[in-house]
């Protein structure tokens, strides 16, 4: 008798949550970014000592990559891989776009020696106001050299990094956050081509001279995609689309149906809780920053290593509130490794681990592309096959 293939499985809703930062070791081209030697996960459980992840080791992580603490699973839970950057950069927006199907030709802009004065000029004349900085500097370095003046004068502070960002940090006593949004969204409006940084930020920030100290209340302004990514899709056919933490602002409030917002890793994860133990959604897509934000670019593997362990835990009630059609995807966006002597994002793989009750687990080995991940979203719910990437949908068995 003629044998028939078995069908993919096919799930009614999907959840993916990105780990902010966490990357799998260095890309192919990690020598054109200068992260020779990054390995996000790897280096800090080597940094610290060892880590702690007893779920997400059952799931398969330590098959991935060698990571102190976390030994590979020969029967593993979950299925598990990593995946290749392929749209040029290293930065939130272009590897949240890439994950949902939508790749760059050509990077975003970037300023070594802050952005040009005629740009400067137009946009203080926009908010009323001087800046002061104008450099690529860290965030929390700036405010230490700058803050005081920032008292005294009024002035914003501008700076930049090594990824396409124009940021904007104001003590919320001086410029009140509602105030510094305003001022970001006069920035995104002005930064067309050739200026089309990918993300403008508000960094609020509280303290005195000497101990000055960024606040939660950070803001993204995001270009939007150039054409329609898998949110977009899924939202247009009727799907029930959620976005918790920086999602919205990454994709410039599209392809959404609901959107919440969230402050910190906490917060992140007892949002996504609370709606998979809902039942609502069709996809749920989650950031979890803090291992970007409040680890990463300050070079502190111990915390980033408690913030992955606090993670793992929480998986563990997460992984029981999954109902039994339902596709749990963790991956990342790029890495932002605590270890070496860079504060900036790091050009590494990131990891892919994937689960559902009764599965039976395995490799998915090295996947070509971020998209990867959006093309099995589309697959599963029927979006079309125009898509880049290659789906993992039928090794889910």
């Amino acid at each position: 008798m003629e044998q028939v293939e078995a069908r993919p499985h096919q799930f009614s809703r999907i959840v993916c949550i990105v780990l902010d930062g966490v990357g799998v070791g260095e890309a192919p081209d990690a020598d054109r970014y200068g992260d020779r030697g990054s390995d996000s996960l790897g280096n800090t459980s080597r940094a610290v000592g060892g880590l702690h992840l007893h779920n997400l080791g059952a799931l398969g992580l330590g098959n991935i990559i060698s990571i102190e603490g976390v030994p590979p699973q020969a029967g593993s839970r979950g299925y598990f891989g990593k995946m290749t950057p392929r749209s040029p950069g290293k930065d939130s927006t272009s590897g949240h776009w890439e994950l949902m199907c939508c790749l760059l030709e050509a990077p975003f802009p970037t300023y070594r020696h802050g952005f040009p004065p005629d740009l400067v000029a137009r946009f203080e004349s926009a908010i009323g106001r001087s800046v002061i900085g104008n450099s690529r500097a860290s965030g929390t370095e700036i405010i230490q050299t700058l803050g005081a003046s920032h008292l005294k004068t009024g002035s914003p502070i501008l700076y930049t990094s090594q990824d396409s960002v124009f940021q904007l940090a104001a003590h919320e006593d001086v410029i009140p956050p509602k105030d510094l949004y305003r001022m970001c969204e006069t920035a995104r409006a002005l930064l067309t081509h050739p200026h089309n940084v990918a993300r403008v930020i508000a960094r609020p920030f509280l303290g005195a001279p000497g101990g000055f100290y960024r606040t939660p209340r950070r803001k993204d302004f995001s270009l939007p995609p150039p054409g329609d990514t898998v949110l977009d899709l899924l939202k247009q056919g009727g799907r029930d689309v959620i976005g918790i933490g920086k999602i919205d602002d990454l994709f410039g409030h599209r392809g959404l149906t609901k959107t919440v917002s969230t402050a910190n890793n906490r917060e992140g994860m007892d949002a996504t809780l609370d709606v998979v133990k809902s039942g609502a959604g069709d996809f749920v897509f989650t950031n979890l920053v803090d291992f970007d934000m409040m680890w990463g670019h300050r070079n502190d593997p111990r915390a980033y290593a408690l913030g992955l362990e606090e993670f793992d835990s929480f998986l563990a009630e997460l992984l029981e509130g999954l109902e039994a059609k339902d596709l749990l995807i963790i991956t990342s966006d790029h890495g932002c490794d605590p270890t070496t002597a860079s504060t900036d994002h790091s050009r590494e793989f990131v990891p892919l681990v994937a689960y559902f009750r009764g599965a039976a687990g395995g490799s998915l080995g090295i996947r070509g592309s971020f998209a990867d991940a959006g093309k099995t979203v589309a697959v599963n719910f029927d979006l079309g096959t125009g898509l880049p990437g290659s789906d993992f949908l039928s090794a889910l068995r």
